[in-house]
């Protein structure tokens, strides 16, 4: 004998509120932290290498297409800072300098 289903189950989602933080430092508060500074001015790519190494991912990372964009919106959403990928990929085409400082500084402070 079978019975009709008279209600169906109710699931018990619960909404979580995350509020969006900002970066720690400016784009350009390359000043706040020297070593950083000068590592991302005479040698990018290596501070690039540390960044991806510090955020968990393969050192390599910064080398493939993408990588450097994916590693900002990586950080970004790890964090939840506000932004976007267009404001990441403007950021870094035109301030790659200060856009690898800014993230190696954020990485620093929040870990």
């Amino acid at each position: 004998m079978s019975y009709p289903v008279t209600s169906q189950p109710q699931s018990a989602s619960t909404c979580y509120q995350t509020q969006l933080s900002d970066w720690h430092t400016g784009l350009t508060d390359c000043c706040n932290d020297m070593p950083v500074c000068l590592c991302g001015t005479f040698a990018p790519l290596c501070l690039a290498c540390r960044i991806s190494d510090d955020f968990g991912e393969c050192c390599c990372t910064p080398y493939l297409p993408g990588g450097l964009h994916s590693l900002r919106t990586g950080l970004r959403e790890r964090y939840r800072i506000q932004g976007s990928v267009g404001k990441d990929w403007a950021a870094l085409t035109f301030c790659l300098p200060c856009a690898l400082c800014q993230m190696a500084r954020e990485l620093k402070i929040r870990e």
